[in-house]
């Protein structure tokens, strides 16, 4: 019973987790969906000893026993992060986000963060070759 709850928990999650457009071929979601399946759905097949040859790979293979606090803990992690727990509890100060060595610099930060994903390769070498040739 607690497993299907924790299940629907990780699925809700996985539902709201936002997508990586700097790396879409790297997927959050199907990593924690492949865990979830093997630990809170497992298969009933057991093992064969000729498909298994060593013991390396039938301790990646088999399940590891359910924990509920522990699973329990883990999705209340993921929960305050897509809640941005964190950021409400521990504010940064204006100071912080604008150092005076570089004031803008969380802000192209974050205009680059935004303007890569839709970016030719055509324009991250010219942006490459920009950053090789500094003057000043």
């Amino acid at each position: 019973m607690a497993k299907s709850i924790i299940y629907k928990h990780y699925q809700r999650i996985l539902s709201q987790w936002p997508v990586d457009l700097l790396r879409p071929e790297v997927s959050f979601q199907k990593t924690i969906q492949r865990r979830i399946d093997t630990q809170l759905r497992p298969t009933t097949a057991p093992l064969q000893n000729n498909v298994v040859s060593n013991q390396a790979q039938a301790s990646v293979l088999t399940p590891k026993p359910f924990d509920e606090q522990g699973e329990l803990e883990q999705v209340n992690v993921l929960y305050s992060f897509l809640e941005n727990r964190y950021t409400k509890k521990y504010p940064l100060s204006e100071r912080m986000m604008r150092p005076v060595s570089n004031p803008n610099y969380y802000d192209d930060l974050l205009k680059e963060l935004n303007e890569a994903p839709t970016r030719s390769r055509f324009q991250s070498m010219l942006n490459r070759w920009k950053g090789f040739l500094r003057f000043s």
